[in-house]
Order: C-alpha cells, then sequence, then structure tokens
C-alpha cells in the first residue's frame, strides 16, 4: 500500500491533530508553536500561528463538537484556544504540575480533557461555569514513572493510561456536576473519581500509545520490547493477548475497526495487524510498499539497523540513512510519533496521517 499524498511542512513534527472538517491541520514544527495548516485545492498554506507556550508543545487535540483546540507543554502549562473571529484566544489551564505536560486527548462528549505529565500524574480538567475558567482534578500516587499516552473510553468515564514504568492502568474519571451515571458504563457507573479499575502487568518495558477500538470493548498498547498487547473484557479478569514481532518497537497505535490495528514507531514503516474470526491477533503487513515480512529478510533488516545505530553514534546522521530509508519503500525518514485517521472519499479503511520526529 501506497501513500496517498506526502507533504513536507517542517524538518520535525512532535504533535498534530485534525480539525473537525480535516481541512486544517494542527501541529508542533518541533518548537513553543503551533502551525495551522489549510487545503486549498492541492496546496496547504499556513493561516495560524498559536504562540504562548514557552517551551516544546507535546500535545494537542482538536474537539470535534467544540471546534475547541488543547495544547499542552513541556512548560507544565496546557491551554483551550476557542476560535473567536478570524482568531484564536488562549485560556490558560492550571495543571499544578511540576514536571512536563507530555499528552493530552478530550473526552468523547468534550465536556472534560485528559494531560499525561512527566510528574507521575493525571489531570483531568474540566470547565467551570460559575469561574469561567478551567481547573483540573489530579489522579496521584498512581503510576511509578511518568505518563505517556491516555485514551478516553466512549462512555466519557473510563481512561486508560501508559507509562514508563511498563503498566497499563483504567481510572475512573467521575466528576460530581460534570458527569451523570451512564448505563453505558456498567459495572464502573458506581466508580469514584480516581479509582483504580484495573492495572495490567503485561510489558516489562515501556509502555506507549495506549487506544480503546471503537465500541470500546477492546484495549490495546505496545511495549518498548517490540510487542503489542490487546485486552478484552476489561475488569478484574482480563483476557490478554500479545504479539511478538521482530522489528523496531512502535510509539502509537490506531484501531481502524474491531479487528484491525496500524501500528507506527521507530521502524519509519506503518505496520497492520488483525484478528482472526477466533479473536486471535497477529501481525499482518507493513503498509509499507517493499518492506515485507518474510523470514529471509529478516537478518538483512537488524544488520541495517545496526550498522545505522552505530554509524550514527560514531558520526551523527547523514544521508545514507535518508537513502537506505527511502531504498526500503518506507515514505518517512524518522520516528513515527504519532498517527491519526483521514476519511478518503467515506472509504471504510481511512489511512493514518503519520508524522516524523528525530
Amino acid at each position: 500500500m501506497t501513500a496517498i499524498a506526502v507533504h513536507q511542512f517542517a524538518q520535525c513534527i512532535t504533535c498534530h491533530a485534525w480539525s473537525p472538517d480535516h481541512s486544517m491541520v494542527a501541529f508542533c514544527p518541533n518548537n513553543n508553536e503551533v502551525h495551522i495548516y489549510k487545503s486549498l485545492q492541492d496546496n496547504w498554506e499556513r493561516v495560524h500561528v498559536l504562540q504562548k507556550h514557552d517551551q516544546l508543545i507535546s500535545g494537542i487535540d482538536w474537539s470535534v463538537r467544540s471546534n475547541r483546540i488543547v495544547t499542552a507543554s513541556h512548560d507544565r502549562n496546557s491551554y483551550v484556544w476557542n476560535l473567536e473571529g478570524s482568531e484564536w484566544v488562549p485560556t490558560l489551564v492550571i495543571l499544578r504540575l511540576n514536571r512536563a505536560a507530555l499528552c493530552v486527548q478530550w473526552s468523547p462528549k468534550e465536556n472534560k480533557f485528559a494531560v499525561g505529565s512527566g510528574a507521575k500524574t493525571v489531570c483531568i480538567c474540566y470547565y467551570e461555569q460559575e469561574n469561567n475558567w478551567w481547573v483540573s482534578k489530579l489522579i496521584r500516587k498512581r503510576h511509578d514513572s511518568s505518563v505517556t499516552n491516555v485514551a478516553w473510553h466512549t462512555n466519557n468515564l473510563l481512561l486508560a493510561t501508559t507509562s514508563t514504568d511498563g503498566k497499563c492502568r483504567i481510572f475512573s474519571t467521575f466528576i460530581k456536576g460534570v458527569d451523570t451515571k451512564d448505563s453505558r458504563a456498567g459495572k464502573f457507573s458506581d466508580s469514584k473519581f480516581g479509582e483504580l479499575i484495573v492495572q495490567l502487568d503485561l510489558s516489562f518495558s515501556w509502555a506507549f500509545g495506549v487506544k480503546w477500538s471503537p465500541s470500546g470493548n477492546t484495549l490495546a498498547y505496545a511495549g518498548h520490547n517490540s510487542m503489542i498487547y490487546f485486552v478484552d473484557e476489561v475488569g478484574p479478569s482480563p483476557l490478554a493477548q500479545s504479539v511478538a514481532f521482530r522489528d523496531l518497537p512502535l510509539r502509537d497505535i490506531l484501531f481502524v475497526s474491531e479487528r484491525m490495528v496500524i501500528g507506527t514507531g521507530f521502524d519509519c514503516n506503518p505496520m497492520a495487524f488483525a484478528a482472526d474470526e477466533r479473536g486471535i491477533w497477529s501481525f499482518i503487513r507493513f503498509l509499507g510498499e517493499r518492506k515485507t515480512a518474510s523470514g529471509s529478510k529478516y537478518g538483512s533488516q537488524f544488520s541495517e539497523a545496526f550498522g545505522k545505530l552505530y554509524g550514527q553514534s560514531k558520526q551523527g546522521v547523514g544521508n545514507d540513512s535518508v537513502e537506505s530509508s527511502r531504498l526500503r519503500g518506507c515514505v518517512h525518514e524518522n520516528c513515527i510519533t504519532k498517527d491519526a485517521p483521514y476519511p478518503l472519499n467515506n472509504c471504510l479503511f481511512r489511512e493514518p496521517f503519520t508524522e516524523k520526529a528525530s
């Protein structure tokens, strides 16, 4: 499968998000700014630059219903941006963090958003109508290291997190006055804010890229040990599967359907995983055109990767690594840090928009 389109916006992109109608994309070009580009016929034109953070922006999310942008940064702050006329106006969110904010995501109902941080803390932020500001409640003393990713369940109450302590956790985020008791939450509808629903100790390395399936029945996340984990029937006795692969680790994953997942990461080439009729997950193929999963090529791939790492440690990254990436058939030349769905002519399969990072 070849890339539908390739656009070079910057040398490095740390995070990105699409507008509700997918006509615009907001991204951080590896600095403290957010650049917003709009699609005009076959070209992309920069229409806004959001400047408020003091350090690198590590997370962006664009709400579908309310058309608001939320950003999180290493400066330990978060802003909610509202479009007033032709200008984006920021509102500061007090996170009360003493370490960098690393990721952010709106809840499905968009009345809350979650921020993961290097302070071993998750901030659940909501709007106080009386005081006309955004406030946060903290989930503390649950993680043993930085929170790398957050993912909301479809019921708007459960939040999954991954951490560099190697664990995936699911918390209740029920806030009185903000949330209502939802029958879809089932047995978790009576849980209190910050209550740990389940802790998954499947990985013995850093964990990244947690996602829920569209129905919310399956949870998946990646480990830095080149494994991906799938969990069904989340609760006291979850059903878990792990799929190992021989290539470099993943940083993010995306459910394109209930039975198909796209994983992206350090290998610069998206990988497809699928479940069969029995619900058994396995690696299917690379999305890159030339790279295959045949066993005879793994030795040469490992040798090439090792040679690249050794050469870069001695001499730095040069043109040789770029050329070898192109020869492999990869569109990207460096780690893919995040992917997001982009609808194409109402197709069921949506090609992920991926980012380059150094």
